[in-house]
C-alpha cells in the first residue's frame, strides 16, 4: 500500500508519503535531498511489516513553505506535526546527514512523539576537515564540467571506488540553502543527546562529512542508549552506496527493540 497527504503546519504544506501498515518509522533525507532517496529503505520496511512515513522538506518539488529566518526547531515542528496527523506515535525517527538532527531535534522538543532515532551520517559535534568543505562546495559548482562535479561529490561524499551518480542529481538550491542557515543559527547542544531516547548510530567506515569521532563521542557520552554499528564502504552519502546492509541493520534493530519493549 503506497498513499499520499498533505500536511498542513501554518502557512506549510507538508507533502508526505506513506508506503505499508505497522508500526511507524519516519524517514528524513539528507540536506539538499528529498525523500525518494529512501525509496529502497521505505519498500524494505513496507515489506517486513512496518509503516513508512516519509515528509518531504520545504522547498523541494515545489512544496513550499517560509525558508528565510528558520531554525532546526522550526523544522523540527514541521515533523512532529506530521506524526501527530498520520498518528503511530511515538515513532521511530531514521535521519540521514542534515535529516539525523532534525530526528534529534524532534526526540528532544517533542519527546512523547518519538521512542528511538536511528542516524545515519551522524555528524554535528566534530568539525569537517577543510578539504572535505572545499570538495562540498566544488559539488555544487555550476562552472565545473561533470568529470570535475563527479570527482568533488565523489570526494566529499563517497567511500573509495562507490560510483557518486546517484547523487549526480536530485538536489534542491533553496532547500538546502535554508537548511545551512537554520543549521547556523541553531546550538548543537539543542539537539546533540536526542532527548533522552535510545539511538542506533549507522556510521559510514569512510565518511569524511561525518567523521566516525562523531558516533564515538556519542558512545562514550550516552553508552546506556546508544548503539554504534560500523558500515564498511560507505562514505557520507551511505544510503545509494549500501542500501541493503543499511536496511538489514535497521530491520535487525527494530526487531530487537520491539521485543524489549514487549
Amino acid at each position: 500500500m503506497h498513499w499520499q497527504t498533505v500536511v498542513q503546519v501554518g502557512p506549510v504544506p507538508i507533502h508526505v508519503t506513506l508506503c505499508g501498515e505497522g508500526d511507524t518509522v519516519v524517514l528524513l533525507p539528507a540536506g539538499g535531498r528529498a525523500v525518494e532517496d529512501y525509496a529502497h529503505l521505505s519498500q524494505r520496511l513496507a515489506r517486513a511489516g512496518y509503516r513508512a512515513v516519509l515528509p518531504q522538506p520545504r522547498g523541494i518539488d515545489g512544496h513550499t513553505g517560509p525558508l528565510a529566518g528558520l531554525t532546526l526547531h522550526d523544522l523540527g515542528a514541521d515533523i512532529a506535526a506530521v506524526i501527530t496527523a498520520v498518528g503511530g506515535a511515538p515513532v521511530t525517527i531514521v535521519g540521514h546527514a542534515f535529516g539525523n538532527r532534525i530526528a534529534r531535534v524532534v526526540a528532544t522538543d517533542h519527546p512523547t512523539l518519538v521512542k528511538q532515532v536511528i542516524l545515519l551520517a551522524a555528524g554535528g559535534m566534530v568539525p569537517i576537515p577543510p578539504e572535505t568543505q572545499h570538495a562540498m562546495r566544488r559539488a555544487f559548482d555550476p562552472r565545473l564540467g561533470r568529470e570535475e562535479r563527479l570527482a568533488a561529490l565523489r570526494r566529499a561524499y563517497f567511500a573509495l571506488g562507490n560510483d557518486p551518480t546517484p547523487w549526480e542529481h536530485g538536489w534542491h538550491r533553496a532547500a538546502r540553502l535554508a537548511q545551512q542557515a537554520a543549521n547556523e543559527v541553531t546550538p548543537v547542544q539543542d539537539w546533540w543527546a536526542a532527548g533522552t531516547v535510545p539511538m542506533l548510530v549507522l556510521q559510514g567506515a569512510e565518511d569524511v562529512g561525518a567523521p566516525p569521532a562523531n558516533a564515538q563521542l556519542l558512545a562514550q557520552a550516552y553508552s546506556d542508549r546508544v548503539t554504534v554499528v560500523e558500515i564498511l564502504g560507505a562514505g557520507h552519502a551511505m544510503l545509494p552506496e549500501q542500501p541493503e546492509r543499511i536496511a538489514d541493520e535497521i530491520l535487525r534493530y527494530l526487531g530487537k527493540t520491539a521485543t524489549l519493549q514487549e
